[in-house]
Order: C-alpha cells, then sequence, then structure tokens
C-alpha cells in the first residue's frame, strides 16, 4: 500500500473522531500543510473534456462548499481533480448560521449543512487566488450574495468584477436554501435579470482585459416541471457556458438516520443522487444536445460518474462523497472510468453523454 492510500484510509475515522466543521477546518489545514501527499497517475487522455473554452484534463472537479476561501485550490488539484470550485464567496465577509450547522448522517452516507455562506469575503479569497495567478490548473470561482444584501443581483456583478482576472470560470449560485430568498432567483423573470445583468458585467471585463471567462449557474434539485420548463426556456436564450446540477436538497425521504434528518438545511451525499441525475436528465431533454451539463449529487465512485454521464453530464462534481470516500477518491474513479472504456472500447468519455437520458426521466 502507498503512501497516499495509506493516507486516504486514515483519514476518515481520524477526522470523524471532531464534529463535522472541526474536521473540515483540520482537512484544510492538513492541505495547506502538505501532510496530504498528491495522487500518483497517469492522466488518461481519454477523460479530457473540452467545455466552454476550457480544456479539462479529467471530468472530476471538487464543488464549491469545501474551499470557501480559496486557500488549497492547488493541493486540492494534486489529489487528482481536473478541476476545482472556490467559495461560494460573498462580496462582505459573513459568518453564516449559527453552530453546530453541519451533521453527519453515516448510515446514509449523507450530510446536512445549514451553513448560509460563511467565507471571509472577496477581497481575502482574491489575494489568495492573485498569489497562485501564473500556475496551472483550473480553478472556478463561485459566488454569491450576503445574506443582508439589499440587492442579491448587484452582489453577483460585484462578483464578476472582482474576480475576472483570476477566474477559470464563474459559477453563480441561485441554489442554495441557506439563504433566505436566494433560490427566488431561479423564478424566470428574476433569472432573466440576473443572466442579463451578470453578462452585461462579463462584455464590460472582456472588453477591458482581452479575455473570455465563461459563467455557469448552479441550480437545486427540488424543482417543479415548470420550474424546470421556465429556467430551460431562460438558458435557451442566455450565453451560459454550462449548467451545474444540483445543490443540496430539502427533500428528506428514505433516510435511515431520522434524528438527524430533522435539521434544517440542504442535504447532500448518496440520497441526493437519483433526485438529482433524474433532474440532470430532464434538464438535458428540455436543453437539447448543445447545452453543456454539469452533473453533481451523490457521487461515490466511478459507475455514479458513468451514470451522470449518461444521464446528460459532461463533467462531474463531488464534495460530500470525499468526506466518505477519502483523498484517494478522484484516483479511484480516474481508475474506474478508465477501466470502463477500456472494457466498452470507447475512445473518449465524452462518446456516452445522454446516451441513456431516456432512462431517467
Amino acid at each position: 500500500m502507498g503512501l497516499f492510500e495509506l493516507a486516504s484510509q486514515l483519514a476518515r475515522p481520524a477526522l470523524f473522531s471532531f464534529s463535522p466543521e472541526k474536521a473540515h477546518t483540520l482537512s484544510i489545514k492538513a492541505l495547506k500543510s502538505g501532510v496530504v501527499p498528491g495522487a500518483a497517475f497517469s492522466q488518461d487522455a481519454r477523460l479530457s473534456v473540452k467545455l466552454a473554452g476550457l480544456n479539462f484534463p479529467n471530468p472530476v472537479g471538487l464543488a464549491a462548499g469545501y474551499d470557501k476561501n480559496a486557500e488549497v485550490p492547488d493541493a486540492i488539484l494534486k489529489l487528482g481533480f481536473g478541476f476545482t470550485e472556490v467559495g461560494t464567496i460573498t462580496p462582505l465577509a459573513q459568518e453564516g448560521n449559527p453552530k453546530p450547522r453541519i451533521f453527519r448522517l453515516v448510515e446514509d452516507d449523507a450530510v446536512i449543512n445549514r451553513l448560509g455562506f460563511n467565507n471571509e469575503g472577496h477581497d481575502a479569497a482574491l489575494a489568495r487566488l492573485q498569489q497562485r495567478a501564473r500556475k496551472n490548473g483550473i480553478v472556478g470561482v463561485n459566488i454569491g450574495a450576503n445574506k443582508t444584501s439589499e440587492d442579491f443581483v448587484a452582489d453577483y456583478e460585484k462578483g464578476i468584477k472582482k474576480f475576472y482576472d483570476v477566474a477559470s470560470y464563474f459559477t453563480a449560485n441561485i441554489s442554495s436554501p441557506n439563504t433566505p430568498g436566494l433560490r427566488n432567483l431561479q423564478a424566470a423573470k428574476a433569472l432573466e435579470t440576473l443572466l442579463n445583468r451578470i453578462f452585461e458585467t462579463v462584455g464590460d471585463c472582456e472588453a477591458k482585459s482581452k479575455k473570455t471567462v465563461p459563467v455557469f449557474l448552479k441550480i437545486a434539485p427540488d424543482l417543479t416541471e415548470k420550474e424546470m420548463d421556465d429556467i430551460a426556456e431562460v438558458v435557451k436564450k442566455s450565453h451560459l457556458g454550462a449548467l451545474i446540477v444540483s445543490n443540496t436538497t430539502l427533500d428528506r425521504a428514505g433516510l435511515k438516520d431520522q434524528k438527524q434528518a430533522s435539521e434544517a438545511g440542504g442535504l447532500s451525499g448518496k440520497p441526493l443522487f437519483s433526485k438529482s441525475t433524474k433532474v440532470l436528465a430532464n434538464m438535458r431533454k428540455r436543453l437539447g444536445p448543445d447545452m453543456p451539463l454539469i452533473g453533481v449529487g451523490g457521487i461515490s465512485n466511478a459507475q455514479d460518474v458513468i451514470s451522470k454521464f449518461e444521464a446528460g453530464a459532461s463533467l462531474v462534481q463531488i464534495y460530500t462523497g470525499l468526506i466518505y470516500g477519502g483523498p484517494c477518491l478522484p484516483t479511484k474513479i480516474m481508475e474506474g472510468l478508465s477501466a470502463h472504456l477500456d472494457q466498452n472500447k470507447i475512445v473518449n468519455i465524452s462518446d456516452i453523454v445522454g446516451t441513456k437520458t431516456d432512462d431517467w426521466l
């Protein structure tokens, strides 16, 4: 067993002896210190993906929510991720909701959080991203609105302006259930206003910098058919580079840990897999083959990634799976994906995108 595999095996019991939020803080410190070794595997060219003008070395990214303050993006990439997303970052620093606000549902391989966009604000994250500006690797910036903001949309505009020179891409997060009123931005008219103002700002920044930075949109899994219809119509008319499906859910159906299930907040992990993948397939059906989708929710192994691709995703992101699977998870997923391509004589992972969309509907 190599050092990396050993570290991965030891990580979970050590971290699970602490409260979830303390464990998160310790894991960030470990990555900062270099204690966690990088993954040792050769990139499989068949897993590379071109999307929104970016060349992803592999399709598996770390979702926003882990590296909220852009403290360890390069250490994350060394774990084997094809990209990482920092944030959610709001213009002003905010503490988020009262603690405790993260809850492990170990029987379900799930987590409930009601963090509420706790982060150090734009300036702190920008300073860190400027320090790594010349390094390789795709680092997206997930932007959001302050809880007390009188104009949520203006906060997204501020995020675009602040990080335009250092972001590989942006994600506009309008789908967190932990900022009151934020999910209202998913309504058709509000979403159209948001995207119009975002892309006006992008246009101004692009003219000044002569650089194009794609914008992605992250939506919730708790959408009605009408809401999905409305979002699809707005997205079709927009300049979005991709749609991320999905954030955490308010649904508690089928959970084994009924005690923790009563906690308020968004649920992530294995119980979210089926629900989020169905929404992914629904959005693929509504948007057609051209709009790239990024699948998020409940991924814990290579087969889950394959299922997301077959449902319509071109990239995926994980987070809760990493909590339960440890830092070796990206490597294991890559090995599983490469084996799947070998067994089925598939030229590139992109060749399976949307091949089973109808099965998920």
